[in-house]
């Protein structure tokens, strides 16, 4: 059983920043996919950022130049810096591992006002 645990969000003003990390523990398992998700008020969840099998990474459209997901392989940590921060940014953010059937952390709140 794998844990994630989200730390980093808050309420932040446009405009602003905030970096979220994700550690993740438990039973040995593999890798292939590390990453966040979010889900906004009324909207379905979406992918925001993420590594792939290949080591690339993927964003979404609305966050490219703004978000930066970086990670620490040793100690099994994503990290999503985001940047220049919009009210439409405001959402519950998930870390993943390994993609919509894999595992979620708790989440962690983002607000951001205008």
């Amino acid at each position: 059983q794998v844990q994630l645990v989200e730390s980093g969000g808050g309420l932040v003003q446009a405009g602003g920043s905030l970096t979220l990390s994700c550690g993740a523990s438990g039973r040995p398992f593999r890798i292939i996919s590390m990453g966040w998700y979010r889900q906004g008020p009324g909207k379905q969840r979406e992918l925001v950022a993420t590594f792939t099998s290949d080591g690339s990474t993927y964003y979404t459209d609305s966050v490219k130049g703004r978000f930066t997901i970086s990670r620490d392989i040793a100690k099994s940590t994503v990290y999503l810096r985001m940047h220049s921060l919009t009210p439409e940014d405001t959402a519950v953010y998930y870390c993943n591992v390994n993609g919509r059937n894999g595992a979620w952390g708790q989440g962690t709140q983002v607000t951001v006002s205008s």
